[in-house]
């Protein structure tokens, strides 16, 4: 028998203007091919899980001709996972290889957070995690009676995982391969559709795990960039003490998300360099609004008087930051687009990423949206890009959101603006040696 893992994992702009714009800017056109090159981490785990008497395959919906789309039809099983905002591309498939007799099954964050609407597309629906369930499902597939809906009752053991298998991958269509050293996150900032989402709280892969991934994927790659697939990979600082003393030496270089107070810790941020971290994304939000009730407020109003103090003191151990910032928070109103422009360049950030509030299904902010009658293409998913409108704002109109975050974005990311950033992060790290 024969299963084929099919991520669907490459994303669109929707709005059209956006899009047109995001061929110019490089921060639009950069984030696209990050999220189109990186395989799908939770597919390679469960073919890890696969007993050795199925055979397997992993494809990449982007990577396959028109004709290669016929041979899923040789499968027994075709394991989706899909971003919310490629869903409709992936129901569509999933019903076509349901008319062949081909048993669909679906996992991963979207199909936890809309359970109900994947069952009417696929065979077989996988909520939450989905490492607990899958042999289970296969079993019931082999004894022809599989059920249509399985979740796992108990949070998943990461001391258990399997290394995925990167051995199924064309390493060279990518430009860098995953390793998950955390799970969760404990801040559960009303808009966050990440894996706080499939449950069992945050925990930490034990360190072993992790080297015994990474040199998985360097028996394939020698010299890989590797992204740490993580939430918040230090939210525990005890647990990224141990993780970087074991990365001493490791010779590649890594990206990883987390918050900002790794900034207050000086040890880890030299230990992070020596290990090879080359950039952290993280989540700036807004940088000076304390209001918002999208964020976990208590904890991010203590950070935000120090975040220029902060970017400041990673950057300067050689460590680039990509600030994320959002727009269309309750409390936003036009002048927001200056404050956020005045703080991009006093920062002195390496790189920014900026991104609409969105709402996404399944999220509190999502079921508050709706409540107060303020989504917009309330089940069009094909827009829950990051880079799409899909409410009203409280404060200002859908078309100023708009309008300014364009606006911001031509500037933000002028080659100029863009230029003078990076030259500065270098002429800061060179003043930071000398002291």
């Amino acid at each position: 028998m024969k299963i084929v893992f099919l991520a669907m994992s490459g994303i669109r702009v929707f709005d059209q203007e956006l899009l047109e714009i995001g061929l110019t800017v490089p921060g639009f056109v950069e984030r696209s091919k990050t999220i189109a090159s990186l395989p799908s981490l939770g597919l390679l785990t469960l073919a890890a899980l696969t007993p050795s008497h199925w055979e397997i395959e992993y494809r990449e919906i982007d990577e396959m001709k028109e004709g290669d789309v016929e041979t899923l039809g040789l499968a027994d099983i075709v394991a989706f996972s899909t971003f919310t905002a490629r869903a409709f591309d992936a129901y569509a498939l999933s019903g076509s290889l349901r008319k062949r007799g081909i048993y669909t099954v679906i996992g991963g964050l979207h199909a936890s957070l809309c359970p109900s609407e994947c069952a009417e597309h696929f065979d077989c629906v996988i909520e939450g995690e989905g490492e607990p369930v899958w042999n289970d499902l296969l079993s019931d597939f082999e004894y022809g009676r599989p059920r249509s809906h399985y979740k796992a009752n108990r949070a998943y053991d990461l001391s258990q995982a399997p290394i995925p298998r990167f051995d199924l991958l064309e390493v060279e269509r990518y430009n860098r391969l995953t390793v998950q050293t955390t799970r969760g996150c404990p801040w559960e900032c009303e808009f966050c559709a990440a894996s706080i989402r499939l449950g069992g709280g945050y925990r930490c892969k034990p360190v072993d795990k992790v080297l015994a991934e990474l040199d998985a994927i360097r028996s394939h790659w020698p010299h890989p960039f590797v992204e740490f697939a993580d939430d918040n990979t230090f939210a525990s600082k005890r647990y990224g003490h141990r993780l970087m003393d074991a990365l001493q030496g490791c010779d590649f270089r890594w990206f990883t998300e987390t918050d900002i107070s790794i900034a207050h810790d000086s040890a880890l941020l030299a230990k992070m360099k020596k290990a090879g971290c080359a950039q952290v994304l993280i989540g700036l939000e807004d940088p000076s609004d304390v209001s918002g009730v999208e964020l976990k407020a208590d904890w991010k109003a203590k950070q935000r008087a120090s975040y220029l103090e902060s970017i400041k003191r990673i950057q300067d151990h050689g460590i680039t930051v990509n600030g994320c910032f959002v727009l269309g928070f309750d409390s936003h109103k036009p002048d927001v687009f200056d404050r956020y422009w005045e703080f991009i360049r006093e920062s002195n950030l390496f790189e920014v990423q900026l991104t609409f509030l969105t709402p996404f299904p399944g999220t509190p902010l999502y079921d508050r949206l709706a409540k107060e009658n303020r989504l917009l293409h309330a089940n069009d998913w094909r827009r829950r890009t990051l880079f799409d409108i899909c409410f009203e704002p409280k404060q200002m109109s859908a078309a100023e959101l708009r309008d300014g975050f364009i606006d911001l974005a031509r500037k933000v990311y002028d080659d100029a603006e863009v230029d003078r950033r990076r030259r500065n992060f270098i002429r800061s790290k060179m003043l930071a040696d000398v002291v």
